[in-house]
């Protein structure tokens, strides 16, 4: 456990349990924070600039910050996109007949519509905290871990020894890029079928490859589980082996009993039901402990802040040690360029007033079963929501942005009712989502661009640019996944599951408990409650026994994904502690870069596979395995 200004916080479960969620494109993004994969792009960026650019380190800064917000935020539409799209699959997937589940509740994909609906919600973000920017990151002297990482990063890079280090890392990058490319390419000509190729290899057996525990040779997860920690990948195995090992099966057992035996598996009154809504029980359990937790922290900080206003003023003074030393040189130079070039209150008040009312015009138009006057209450609220979401992220480095949306889905499902309420609880979910996961990530980019010494006009023009980059990238990405690959198929290789788990939130909202099948109210109140339990035991228990309580949120993904992308992670997990066993030192410096590089590999070979696919040009070979007998 690790002191704060603010209070005693297990700093090792806010790195922990958001790794996930960066590094998985089914799970829910940085649901949480970023650190490892900001540092990753930097370091990316850090190593293309070496070769191609020998420009003062002060252009190489803000090189960094352009590249870190455009990547981040572009990956971030491209989940929100399958996360929270009302399409008629998933529409069936949730059960045709479930109640609650109408057909007004669809709107199928579109390019048009999906990109205007980024551009109007996207940019309100950028514009909601800037005038709070020099109090929350000078006055206030938060922290953001991740942005604070990132800026020792680059400015280490900038020395003598960053310098061969980076020169090393790019080698490792290299070389794992191109193993992991040349495998993804290798494994393509047997994959021409249903359930072939090496990503379906019987690893442990063919019993238990129908359980779903097999290696499937995917390198973007074995490099996910080199970045995230061993907590993080033991948490994901433990959860697929209570679920898939334990649990399906024996409730599997109990058909004709706890539900019809006539139902497919894959109706929500079946068996399906039970792990989508006992996966949501221990994410929304999850969620909301950590939510109550930032939000104490952050009441109990601006309480003790605000109750010093009466003798120091400290939202317009700068406290500057006055010893002469280099350090504080350096902070009366970083603050001196932070607050010397200003944005303008008028022109960030301006900016939040038209984006609204552009929105509160168009996303009724877009998806008329949400009413102006709730779009116009969720802006009303998003600036608070916004301060809360960053000042926390600032303290805890955890981004709490879905779980504003999870309890905004819940309000405005209830409020639309049961015809529009779907569709109306998705939407508000996404758009008050989009403004504070936005806010908290700019004003990161900020704390790495005071600490970079980094004009934050040049950190606001570059995140602009970025969130239009990717308001148009994100839809024409995720148009390629969609009509190239099996989008959104529960046993194929893109399961999008999150988009079923958000449905069945927000029909959840509109029917209340009766959308649960038999006995599921019962089990999800038990793992609702192990999801609090397990967090309390994190916080109080002594650090040696704590360390070792897993996860919930990461246990809750492969509840409903299976246990093969867990044992992936595990063996990322399993080679760092063997490298680090045999050259800590050298482990240290090139996981990152070696990780990044099977990551970006295994994503490119995307591209080539998904032209293939359009142009309906399939494997040549079909390679599967059977019982002998």
């Amino acid at each position: 456990m690790e002191e704060t200004d603010h209070g005693s916080i297990h700093r090792r479960e806010f790195v922990d349990r958001d790794c996930l969620q960066r590094d998985l494109s089914e799970a829910e993004p940085n649901d949480r924070t970023r650190p490892e994969s900001q540092h990753l792009i930097s370091s990316l960026g850090f190593c293309l600039s070496q070769i191609l650019d020998q420009s003062s380190p002060k252009s190489r800064n803000r090189y960094y910050s352009f590249h870190t917000s455009r990547e981040h935020y572009r990956s971030d539409l491209c989940r929100c996109m399958l996360q929270h799209l009302p399409c008629r699959r998933t529409y069936e997937l949730t059960g045709v007949n479930t109640e609650g589940n109408n057909p007004r509740g669809i709107k199928e994909p579109g390019v048009g519509w999906m990109t205007s609906f980024l551009f109007v919600t996207s940019f309100i973000g950028l514009v909601v905290l800037v005038p709070l920017r020099k109090v929350m990151i000078i006055d206030y002297k938060l922290t953001y871990p991740s942005g604070t990482a990132t800026a020792v990063l680059i400015n280490g890079f900038h020395t003598n020894k960053g310098d061969k280090t980076a020169k090393k890392q790019i080698r490792g990058f290299i070389n794992s890029f191109g193993l992991s490319f040349f495998w993804a390419f290798f494994g393509w000509f047997y994959s021409g079928g249903d359930g072939c190729g090496f990503s379906q290899f019987p690893t442990f057996g063919l019993h238990a490859w129908k359980k779903s525990f097999f290696f499937d040779f995917s390198m973007t997860y074995v490099g996910a589980g080199m970045i995230c920690s061993h907590l993080v990948n033991l948490s994901l195995l433990f959860g697929a082996i209570l679920s898939w090992g334990i649990m399906w099966p024996l409730i599997a057992q109990l058909k004709g009993e706890w539900f019809p035996a006539t139902l497919p598996e894959s109706s929500m009154k079946s068996l399906n039901g039970y792990k989508v809504f006992i996966c949501i029980a221990l994410i929304l359990g999850d969620g909301l402990y950590n939510f109550l937790k930032i939000l104490f922290f952050t009441v109990r900080s601006l309480h003790s802040r605000l109750s010093k206003t009466n003798s120091v003023n400290t939202f317009a003074v700068v406290e500057v040690p006055e010893d002469g030393t280099k350090e504080s040189d350096n902070l009366k130079r970083e603050n001196e360029v932070f607050v010397r070039e200003s944005i303008p209150l008028w022109m960030a008040c301006a900016g939040y007033l038209f984006f609204s009312i552009v929105s509160i015009i168009a996303i009724p138009l877009m998806f008329p079963q949400l009413k102006w006057y709730f779009v116009l209450v969720a802006y009303l609220l998003a600036p608070s929501l916004s301060f809360c979401n960053a000042y926390g992220a600032g303290l805890t480095d955890m981004n709490m942005a879905y779980n504003y949306g999870k309890a905004a889905l819940f309000v405005m499902a209830a409020l639309a009712g049961k015809h529009d309420g779907v569709v109306a609880g998705m939407v508000a979910c996404g758009l008050i989502k989009s403004i504070v996961s936005v806010s908290a990530d700019l004003m990161h980019d900020f704390k790495t661009g005071h600490l970079t010494q980094t004009s934050p006009r040049s950190m606001l023009v570059a995140q602009a640019i970025g969130t239009a980059i990717g308001c148009v990238v994100a839809p024409l990405t995720f148009f390629l996944f969609y009509k190239a690959f099996d989008v959104g198929n529960p046993d194929g290789e893109y399961k999008a599951p999150y988009a079923i788990i958000y449905r069945n939130m927000a029909i959840l909202g509109v029917q209340g408990l009766s959308a649960l099948p038999d006995h599921c109210l019962e089990l999800c109140y038990g793992f609702f409650a192990f999801a609090v339990v397990a967090n309390l035991a994190r916080d109080f228990l002594p650090e040696r026994p704590g360390k070792w309580i897993p996860l919930p949120m990461e246990m809750a993904v492969p509840f409903l994904v299976g246990g093969s992308f867990a044992i992936d992670m595990c063996i990322g997990s399993l080679v760092v502690y063997v490298w680090n066993k045999v050259n800590r030192k050298k482990a240290d410096v090139m996981v990152p870069a070696v990780a990044s590089g099977l990551i970006c590999g295994d994503g490119l070979w995307i591209l080539p596979s998904s032209l293939l696919a359009l142009a309906k040009v399939k494997p040549p070979m079909c390679m599967n395995f059977t019982a002998a007998h």
